[in-house]
């Protein structure tokens, strides 16, 4: 079983930053891709960022030049690095991690509880 924990989430401003992580724990032996996809209220939910192991991020349009995607694969964490918040980031931020192997196979994909992030204007 894998478990996704995500923290870093809250209130901020429009212009500040926030930095979320999120911790994959288990029997893990490595992890494919981990990113992020949040859902607004009312909105579908849309994947913001995602890097696979040994690449460099990829983002979504809104959030290119603001956000950053990185990972630690000895720790089987990845972090999402948001600046320049605006109060359209407003949503929901969702931990994933897809290809994961462990000691009891290999899991497609896993998903955290979320945590909320909100910019206010």
């Amino acid at each position: 079983q894998v478990r996704l924990m995500e923290s870093g989430g809250g209130l901020v401003q429009a212009g500040g930053s926030l930095r979320l992580s999120c911790a994959a724990s288990g029997s893990i032996f490595s992890l494919n891709a981990m990113g992020w996809y949040r859902q607004a209220p009312g909105k579908q939910r849309e994947l913001v960022a995602t890097i696979i192991r040994g690449g460099s991020g990829n983002y979504v349009d809104s959030v290119k030049g603001r956000f950053i995607i990185s990972r630690d694969n000895a720790k089987n964490t990845v972090y999402l690095q948001m600046n320049s918040l605006k109060p359209e980031d407003t949503a929901v931020y969702y931990c994933y991690a897809s290809g994961v192997v462990t000691v009891g196979g290999v899991i497609q994909s896993a998903w955290g509880q979320g945590t909320q992030v909100t910019v206010s204007s």
